[in-house]
Formats: C-alpha cells, sequence, structure tokens
C-alpha cells in the first residue's frame, strides 16, 4: 500500500506518489543484511549498497520526521480550537512554516531522481569573447559557485585555474563535494550574461559579457569509462599564474586530449606532473562519461551540442548590475531583483525553479 500524500502538498512528481512503504522495506532489507558476514565479502557489492542505505535514509527520515510534526502541529490546532492560546498559536505558526520549508526541500528532492543527481560535480567556467570584461565575469561567477557550496555546507576544491593577463580567468574547473551537488548544479549549464557599467572603461560605459559553464558528475571507480591509453595525447607545460617558486621552473600542468571525442581537460594546480596527470584523468572521465550519457538519451543533445555559443540570444540566464538590478532565468522567467545576493551564492531559487520546471527532463 502506498501512503498518501498531504493535503494540499504538491510535492510528489507527476508520475506518481513517494512509495514510503517500498522506501523502507528496502531500507530495512539492506540493513538486516549488514549483519550477515556474506555482506561483506564482496567489498565493492558492499560499497554500493552501503551507498543506497545513505540514499534510502535521505528519504525516509526526513519524511518520517516531517509527517511525525504534521501530526503534532494537527494536535496542537485541534486543542486551539477547543481552548484559545496566544502563546500556542505563535508556536503552531512557528511549526507550520518551518514545516512549510521541509516540504520545499522535499518537494526540491523528488526532482533529483536521476542516476548521477546524488553524485559530487565538476564545474567548468569558460569566459566568451570580450577580454578583460569577460574573464572578470568568469571570475564572479566562480566565486558565486564557491560561495553557494559554502552555504550548503559543500567541499569545494579547485582542480585547474588559468588567470588572466589584467584581471578575471581563462578559465576555471572545480570540484563541488556534497550530497546532490550534481543535481542541483545541472541546472547552470549553459551561458550566463552581465551587463554592468565597466570597471576598466574609463569612461563608465555599459558592458555586456558572457561566460559559459559545464557540469560534470563526478564518477568514481564504479563507474566504468573506456579510456584506452592509445586514444590519449599528454602535453606538460609550464604552469602559469600564482602559485609559488615551483610556478614556471619545471612542467608540471597536464593537458590532456581524448583523440576519437577531441575533449581536453588540463590541470596545474599540483607541484607534481603526476599528481596534475592523475586529476587531468578524473575530469576527463567525468567528461566523456557525461559525453555517453548525452549520446545513449535520444531526449538530449550530445554534449558538444549544448556547447552554445557564448555570445547574445544563447544565454540561459542574465545578471543586470545597470541601469536597473535584476536577475532573469530565461528558461523559467523566474526574477531575482537583489543581484548581489545571487553573486553571494543565493542560487536555490532560481535552480528550485529550473528543477520543479525541467526536472524530469533534465534527468
Amino acid at each position: 500500500m502506498t501512503r498518501s500524500r498531504p493535503s494540499g502538498s504538491g510535492w510528489w512528481s507527476s508520475g506518481g506518489s513517494f512509495d514510503l512503504e517500498r522506501r523502507q522495506a528496502r531500507l530495512r532489507d539492506l540493513e538486516a543484511r549488514q549483519g550477515d558476514p556474506a555482506f561483506w565479502a564482496d567489498s565493492e557489492r558492499a560499497r554500493e549498497q552501503v551507498q543506497e542505505i545513505k540514499r534510502l535514509k535521505g528519504w525516509v527520515t526526513p519524511y518520517l520526521a516531517l509527517e511525525s510534526r504534521l501530526e503534532d502541529a494537527e494536535g496542537l490546532l485541534e486543542l486551539l480550537s477547543a481552548e484559545p492560546d496566544e502563546a500556542l498559536q505563535e508556536e503552531l505558526a512557528a511549526d507550520v512554516s518551518r514545516a512549510g520549508a521541509d516540504i520545499a526541500r522535499l518537494e526540491l528532492q523528488t526532482m533529483l531522481q536521476g542516476p548521477d543527481d546524488a553524485r559530487d560535480a565538476i564545474l567548468t567556467i569558460h569566459p566568451g569573447a570580450g577580454g578583460t570584461e569577460s574573464q572578470d565575469w568568469a571570475q564572479m561567477l566562480m566565486r558565486m559557485y564557491v560561495r553557494w557550496a559554502e552555504r550548503k555546507g559543500f567541499a569545494v576544491t579547485v582542480l585547474d585555474l588559468i588567470e588572466g593577463e589584467e584581471a578575471g580567468i581563462k578559465s576555471a574547473t572545480i570540484e563541488i563535494k556534497g550530497e546532490y551537488a550534481f543535481g542541483f548544479l545541472k541546472a547552470e549549464k549553459g551561458v550566463h550574461r552581465l551587463v554592468r557599467i565597466s570597471p576598466y572603461d574609463s569612461q563608465k560605459r555599459r558592458h555586456t559579457s558572457f561566460a559559459s559553464v559545464f557540469v560534470y558528475p563526478d564518477i568514481d571507480d564504479t563507474i566504468e569509462v573506456d579510456l584506452r591509453e592509445e586514444d590519449i595525447e599528454m602535453d606538460v607545460f609550464r604552469a602559469s599564474g600564482a602559485g609559488g617558486q615551483h610556478i614556471n621552473k619545471t612542467s608540471s600542468a597536464v593537458r590532456l586530449t581524448h583523440v576519437p571525442t577531441g575533449i581536453v581537460v588540463s590541470c596545474q594546480q599540483e607541484r607534481s606532473q603526476f599528481k596534475n596527470r592523475d586529476v587531468a584523468m578524473k575530469m576527463l572521465r567525468a567528461a566523456i562519461y557525461q559525453r555517453l550519457l548525452d549520446e545513449q538519451n535520444a531526449a538530449k543533445d550530445a554534449l558538444e551540442a549544448t556547447k552554445t555559443d557564448n555570445s547574445f540570444g544563447s544565454q540561459i540566464r542574465s545578471y543586470v548590475f545597470q541601469p536597473y538590478t535584476m536577475v532573469n532565468d530565461h528558461r523559467t522567467e523566474r526574477k531575482e531583483t537583489d543581484v548581489q545576493a545571487v553573486m553571494d551564492g543565493d542560487l536555490d531559487d532560481l535552480i528550485g525553479a529550473y528543477l520543479r520546471q525541467f526536472g524530469e527532463q533534465a534527468t
């Protein structure tokens, strides 16, 4: 039997119900198996099932907690209807507000049921045409995503960073580790447009800049990607930019090119060429895995087809600083007037609007 949804709730996906009993039964079965030595005999299989237990608890635990709170609120409401009390009314109002926020979080979580949504994410940023202006914008976006990750308690590691000559960055690749990091950040793939009074223009004219963002699931060793050494070309070069005395003295930076697909990744953040190669291989595996997923899914274009031009008309979102302040997501028409809050990492409303509208297609 499937538990019915709470009255007035819209937080079930369009395809059906939450099916709490099925999830609970699976969770109980897996937890019972953990007491059997055979469960741990196959370490790889055991690791997969431990991860499944964690995912199931991520659904069942908050649902049961919310259900209990709603039952308590109903009891409090019945008490107030019989005997009004101002203090209890304030307590009930606070409980309802908190429950509403929890329902919104669970509603969003129902949009994150893709096979890779729970994974960590690898995010790359590239400036469009425009030199220093676009490079500065790319750095602003990188800061925005780092701030967003910090707000959610996620860990951020810079995998590769090439700084601009005057300001900003020429490219950046960051790893964001946290539950459903990829599921959330897949909403950010596309071209981002900035409109502002340029701090680099002595005449204080308004400029438009573009930068592109790509997001890949950070796959682990349980996902096999067929990478043949003969298909990979490796170049080594001297790292550039800030980084200490080792910079420009040894050829520690690594660039990998996957010849069959043309995918290129690079890493120069580590002092060791071997460590840079390991990180670059991780980035390459993630990029190729995403390419394979796109090719297998007839509802999506291949990865290269999603790399639209970094120019006017192709943007998914606009950030306007002048003559007014507005962040406008052109896919959902969600608008935020506090552009500075968004640049400080307040992205959840924008991401949530995208997932609610396109969650099933984006999976």
